[in-house]
């Protein structure tokens, strides 16, 4: 009787080992799934291995004994088997940040495939067979009336300038090459980086009938457009030929789409974070828009970087495309303000740098202008001048972006007499007051309470908001152009964009299509809004409050707060007729900070150079690298406790040098749903010493005792310190 391998979804700590052993009386190639009994539960299963052949009737020469192992439940015939390719990228994510195999494989798969029967799974595969005919899926379009948008005449492809030219140049050599790098598309906002993504993607799909591409963004809110400008484009190919992946959608529609990528019939995926893991049987290009984005670094479960894997995968893919003499897979991280870690790559020469200076149509960039704060009236929220240009945009028919990065009405409700403040029970933040609900909400731990209408403590009637929430601020827009009218004599509207009233599935594109068509005068919004839409009569951006992130503890922060400033400066003026018309203001307390200067000249290659020569002089990465170990317990003592038991058991692997451990301390959020939270910090000279340690450092851990512990987790190359 075969013995086979088996990857469940087990973490890191379990006491049961990563592989399991089943039996199954057939063969069964490697990255079959299955479904395999697991104490009193049966859980979806990835064939990893097969044990060695039997030395008796009854024993591996492993030492199994075959009686007493449990069978495989089901195998999923209709599914084709994982590709290597694929389980080579799960190892390698598994082994880089120090997660289970099962853990990191059974989270890329979808979660249905545990429960559908052989019937119900026949009849998905059916249907999508349906779907993957280009023929018969534009039938069915167009015999149910919806998608005659689906245009099924391929549109013209734009024509490019000169740089996007080289740019896709330089992407098809790279897929000819067989030691191709990385290539790093630094284009300003407007330059016409979708178009070169588009035509590449095309001319890949055109060079092999199998071929498939994996283009990446880095949240939900930017795929709608993303995948609404690529289905146009390729309609011809059929209504499966460009899927979507992301977290936001049902576990049906994930499913469809994973077996569409799987089987071929998707021939571009397009998704998060989450579609880095997507099994794709012959990718060929993989572009990673807006790569600088936090968000492709999760927060959560193996903390894995999907840029980073998008990188490596491309070397995989470049490796089974060499063993037929295919070519390679290229990678494509595009932004028009790179992460430092890929800015320093493509200076010493690891990354290929292809640039796109000018935006489409000779549009101008847009001017910025600081508006110092502390010359204002105290109190003042919209200065005297970004009041006038609002009025003047409104008169002429164009757009505005107000840019606040915090939602909500208020952080903070509090009492004038005795110094009360709306803390949150659960957590070390406040609770936000929400005033179209009035309620105090919690965005950490999401407890929510009615708003009291009086101090809790001292019973004073006069609690007031302190400080500014988005919603506070469309209130205040909209009371100072209450008088304010549009060109057809309507008054002016103004619409808000944050994470509290996007809400529901066609949330998000309802308020894009009231902006895109003019309905909306003044747009409110936090960071999602900022990057990556192409709003096109938006001529004026405003910062309302950018100074928080100039002075926060992070090391990163300056990075990330000019990131925002430029990419918020890249949503006005994107319209060539109208780029003359464009500015930004920025409405700070602290107009000399050098950061502002980087960010009027739009010179992000400056600003990297001179944080990485910070970072160089203070061995921070990408000088160097670091990883955290964190903890969470009942109480603060024991989740350092833990921690320190490990900065012990650390010290004595570290004798040889390269490697540092710094002593635990509380996190920032220090508590969280009543949960105690605490952190230590790795750091080491290079990649390969720093993971030789956690290996060793992490299987030590089974012998701490810290009664009051309830997780820990390592997290590789944190994107905050």
């Amino acid at each position: 009787m075969p013995v086979f391998s088996v990857l469940v979804a087990l973490p890191a700590h379990s006491r049961l080992p990563a592989l399991l052993s089943y039996t199954h009386p057939a063969p069964l190639a490697l990255g079959s799934l299955v479904r395999v009994p697991l104490g009193r539960r049966e859980v979806l299963g990835l064939v990893w291995g097969q044990a060695k052949a039997a030395d008796t009737a009854h024993t591996t020469a492993d030492g199994l004994d075959v009686g007493k192992l449990k069978a495989i439940s089901t195998v999923l015939d209709g599914i084709a088997p994982l590709p290597a390719s694929w389980r080579e990228l799960v190892a390698f994510a598994a082994r880089y940040y120090q997660r289970s195999l099962g853990e990191v494989a059974l989270a890329a798969l979808p979660p249905q495939l545990k429960d559908w029967s052989a019937e119900q799974l026949a009849r998905k595969l059916k249907k999508l067979a349906k779907l993957e005919n280009p023929e018969n899926s534009i039938k069915n379009e167009s015999c149910s009336g919806s998608v005659s948008a689906l245009n099924t005449q391929k549109q013209p492809e734009k024509t490019l300038n000169p740089a996007q030219t080289a740019a896709l140049q330089a992407i098809t050599a790279a897929q000819s090459q067989t030691d191709s790098k990385p290539l790093l598309l630094f284009g300003r906002t407007g330059s016409g980086k979708t178009e070169v993504y588009m035509q590449a993607a095309a001319a890949t799909l055109a060079a092999a009938a199998t071929a498939q591409v994996l283009v990446l963004v880095p949240e939900i809110n930017l795929t709608p457009q993303l995948l609404g400008q690529f289905r146009a484009r390729f309609a011809h190919l059929g209504a499966a030929a460009v899927v979507s992946m992301h977290s936001g959608m049902t576990a049906a529609e994930r499913s469809s789409a994973w077996l569409a990528a799987h089987s071929g019939g998707a021939r571009i995926v397009l998704g998060t974070r989450l579609a880095v893991f997507a099994s794709l049987v012959d990718l060929r290009l993989i572009v990673v828009d807006e790569e600088h984005d936090a968000s492709y670094k999760a927060q959560d479960g193996a903390r894995h970087s999907a840029r980073d894997l998008a990188v490596y995968r491309a070397k995989l893919e470049s490796a089974r495309l060499h063993s037929v003499a295919a070519g390679s897979c290229t990678v494509v991280l595009g932004s028009a303000t790179p992460s430092l870690e890929s800015w320093q790559a493509a200076q010493s020469g690891r990354y290929q740098l292809q640039e796109l200076p000018e935006r489409i149509g000779a549009g101008q960039l847009t001017p910025v202008r600081l508006v110092d704060m502390r010359l204002q009236p105290k109190g003042t929220v919209i200065s005297s001048y970004l009041l006038a240009a609002l009025q003047e945009r409104i008169a002429r028919g164009e757009q505005a972006l107000l840019l606040l990065n915090r939602r909500g009405y208020a952080p903070v409700l509090s009492c004038g007499e005795c110094g009360w403040k709306s803390a949150c029970n659960h957590c070390s933040a406040f609770q936000v007051f929400h005033k179209i609900d009035r309620s105090l909400r919690c965005h950490h731990c999401g407890d929510a309470q009615a708003t009291p209408r009086a101090c809790p403590e001292c019973g004073n009637l006069d609690i007031a908001p302190l400080g500014r929430g988005t919603e506070k601020l469309e209130e205040e827009i909209s009371a100072l152009l209450a008088g304010v009218q549009r060109p057809d004599g309507q008054p002016a509207r103004v619409l808000r964009m944050d994470a509290d009233s996007v809400k529901g599935k066609d949330g998000l594109s309802q308020h894009l299509e009231q902006l895109h068509s003019g309905a909306v005068d003044v747009l409110v919004g936090t960071q999602m809004v900022a990057k990556g839409h192409d709003f096109r009569r938006i001529t004026l951006v405003a910062a309302i409050n950018p100074d928080g992130g100039l002075f926060a503890a992070d090391f990163r922060a300056p990075e990330r707060s000019a990131a925002l400033l430029m990419q918020a400066a890249g949503r006005a003026g994107r319209d060539a007729d109208l780029s003359g018309k464009a500015q930004m203001l920025v409405q700070t307390f602290n107009p000399e900070h050098p950061l502002f200067t980087w960010l009027m000249r739009h010179d992000w290659a400056g600003f990297a150079s001179s944080q990485l020569q910070e970072r160089h002089m203070a061995a921070m990465p990408p000088f160097s690298f670091q990883a955290l170990l964190r903890a969470e317990a009942r109480t603060q003592e024991a989740a350092q406790a833990f921690l320190q038991a490990a900065c012990d058991l650390g010290q004595a692997l570290v004798a040889e040098g390269g490697v540092m451990l710094y002593a635990p301390v509380p996190m920032a959020m220090q508590r969280v749903a009543n949960t105690e939270r605490a952190q230590l910090l790795v750091e080491a000279e290079n990649r390969a010493a720093l993971q030789k340690f956690l290996t060793r450092w992490r299987s030590q851990f089974v012998s701490i005792r810290s009664p009051g512990l309830l997780r820990w987790a390592l997290d590789v190359d944190p994107a905050a310190v």
